[in-house]
């Protein structure tokens, strides 16, 4: 009776086959589970819309499949009824033995806070899974950031509906960047209805700061209001250093340099002896000399590292401009060892009364603040952004925001400010301008 296994220490040893329907079966009956969720194949996401409406509330786990081997599957949709921690255990079993999974969508799920660090752990097992949506999960301890930390492998993540107030948004905008750390793999973010207010709107826009990833963020049907919208457009434009920002790039250089980092001030150790010594016989008019010297020594360095900057992208643009269609990204990635992202922070940048100046988050390509509460005070905001990085990328700079969704705020469809935004916007968007509701349907792959 000692060596008697329990259900669970049964079903962990289960080996899946990468049949869906088989894996779930074997594992919830190895864990003693009886009310089993029925597997079904949804030909096309109509159809899947079809079946929603009939089986509301039913267990079933709706997936597509690439192609008619019943192990291609490429999406799974769970949609209207509650995931119990027991079913999260054996979904966190079969779902990375799908080899071809690319979408995941837990739709009104019953989802709790205690099962999403599981499921980011399942999601990082999963080989193919880049888009993940979990909507109408409302989750009390706001624990949505632990799927977008600095080692998260997701591309696409939607929270909408989600009840995400200033708190959560807080996490979140951590989870996009930190000074010492970001997500560089995340690309689209979607926060649409949700509570985020103008304090929230500034955390996330701290994220942005930081982050050269992600190329859409939605923010629409939320609470945000013109300190909001001004907090998004100051990191989307230049914006000089804060103190402890100055000093890091400075540690960032000396690195990049091969130079040994300098002593905390607060330690109270000099680097070396023989240099301590050298620099107490100094006369002060020797030291004066010595400090231009080596402020000099640093603004050189600045112009250096942009130079390597530019040498490194246009080598990586001029590698990845010769792979052809026909080869895989996977066996790329294997054959080229690629360049790890650079900090920010060691960006190009020019001093300005005293200030350091960085150019701004560039690489946001979209913005999403529709129905909200943004009036022209706002909206100029956003204008002044726009027409900033216009102006850098004339001097030969990174193209910015091409698209911005502001319809449905506290200003009139008439204002001279929103037409000139509009004529701005149509010069940059390469591609036609969709309808409201075509954009609100455009938020998810």
């Amino acid at each position: 009776m000692e060596n008697e296994q329990r259900p669970e220490q049964v079903a962990e040893q289960y080996q899946c086959c990468g049949l869906l329907e088989q894996d779930l079966t074997e594992l919830c009956t190895l864990a003693g589970i009886t009310s089993i969720p029925r597997v079904t194949v949804t030909p096309s996401p109509a159809a899947a819309e079809d079946e929603e409406q009939s089986r509301l509330g039913e267990q079933c786990i709706q997936v597509e499949l690439q192609n008619d081997d019943p192990r291609s599957v490429c999406k799974v949709f769970l949609r209207g009824w509650k995931v119990e921690e027991e079913i999260m255990g054996v979904l966190n079993k079969c779902l990375p033995s799908l080899g071809n999974l690319k979408t995941l969508n837990f739709w009104s799920a019953g989802l709790t806070d205690s099962m999403l660090p599981a499921l980011g752990t399942m999601v990082a097992s999963c080989p193919q899974l880049w888009s993940l949506t979990l909507e109408g999960n409302p989750l009390p301890e706001h624990s949505f950031h632990v799927l977008i930390g600095a080692s998260s492998t997701l591309s696409h993540l939607s929270l909408r509906n989600n009840c995400i107030d200033d708190t959560a948004a807080q996490l979140l905008g951590q989870g996009l960047s930190t000074m010492t750390s970001s997500n560089h793999n995340l690309l689209s973010l979607v926060l649409s209805f949700n509570c985020i207010t103008d304090v929230g709107a500034e955390h996330i826009a701290e994220g942005l700061r930081w982050n050269r990833s992600l190329l859409s963020l939605s923010l629409g049907h939320n609470r945000i209001g013109d300190i909001g919208a001004q907090k998004l457009a100051e990191v989307l434009q230049p914006f000089k250093l804060k103190h402890v920002e100055v000093v890091e790039r400075r540690r960032l250089q000396m690195e990049s340099q091969g130079q040994p980092r300098a002593a905390e001030p607060s330690c109270g150790r000099p680097l070396s002896l023989h240099g301590s010594d050298v620099a107490g016989k100094l006369s002060p008019a020797k030291q004066n000399r010595s400090s231009t010297k080596r402020k000099d020594r640093l603004r050189k360095d600045d112009i250096k590292q942009s130079k390597k900057m530019s040498v490194s992208l246009d080598t990586r643009r001029g590698r990845l401009a010769k792979i052809t269609e026909e080869q895989h990204s996977t066996d790329y990635a294997q054959a080229v060892e690629q360049p790890g992202p650079t900090h920010p922070l060691l960006e190009p940048g020019w001093q300005q009364d005293g200030n350091v100046i960085l150019p701004g988050n560039r690489v946001l390509l979209n913005l999403n603040l529709a129905y909200n509460r943004i009036t022209e005070r706002g909206l100029r905001a956003l204008l002044a952004a726009v027409e900033g990085q216009q102006q850098q990328e004339g001097a030969g700079g990174k193209q910015g925001l091409r698209r911005l969704s502001v319809h449905r705020n506290s200003f009139p469809a008439t204002c001279t400010v929103l037409a000139q935004l509009q004529e701005l916007l149509q010069q940059r968007d390469p591609l036609p301008q969709l309808t409201e509701e075509e954009e609100e349907n455009s938020l998810d792959p």
